[in-house]
């Protein structure tokens, strides 16, 4: 018996994690980026010089961010739309205008993953090195490539779930 409510609170744990999995990357990103922030702000008030590192750390984790969240507003259905003329369409249409524009958003971004991986290789294979850390590029860069592909499947799982439900907002 508590190996089944184990297992049971083990899934739940599971599908939590899943099911916010960009927000709780986003949380632990923006307080790095906050934190790295703060400590330039203080460098520069009391030795007058910043920090050359911070720029480069926070402006890619800022990219990060942005894939990240666009993932979440596809999962929560809750991305900008105009919906003034698509409102005053028949069921018909609006089936029609949903899978053109999901179709149209799966393609940028997988096109999205395709050339952001084609630039993580190129930055690998040329050992490109940042210019405050001397750490390779290609880790600041791999965040568009995986964080498009999440995009992609959230993209499809928000689909998925309008076809089940009939709702194509």
């Amino acid at each position: 018996m508590a190996l089944i409510r184990y297992r049971k609170g083990a899934v739940h744990l599971v599908k939590k994690f899943c099911n916010h999995f960009e927000e709780m990357l986003s949380a632990v990103i923006l307080a790095v980026m906050v934190s790295i922030a703060f400590v330039n702000v203080v460098t520069r008030y009391f030795i007058v010089y910043p920090l050359a590192f911070t720029e480069e750390v926070t402006v890619s984790m800022f990219v990060w961010i942005v894939l990240l969240g666009t993932s979440a507003a596809f999962r929560k259905k809750s991305h900008l739309s105009m919906t003034f003329v698509y409102d005053f369409l028949p069921l018909s249409l609006k089936k029609l205008c949903f899978v053109i524009s999901n179709v149209m958003c799966v393609f940028f971004f997988g096109l999205l993953t395709w050339l952001g991986s084609i630039q993580v290789l190129e930055e690998y294979e040329l050992n490109v090195t940042s210019e405050a850390l001397a750490i390779p590029t290609a880790f600041y860069s791999a965040g568009i490539p995986v964080f498009s592909a999440l995009v992609i499947l959230r993209i499809l799982q928000s689909c998925y779930g309008a076809v089940r439900s009939g709702d194509y907002q």
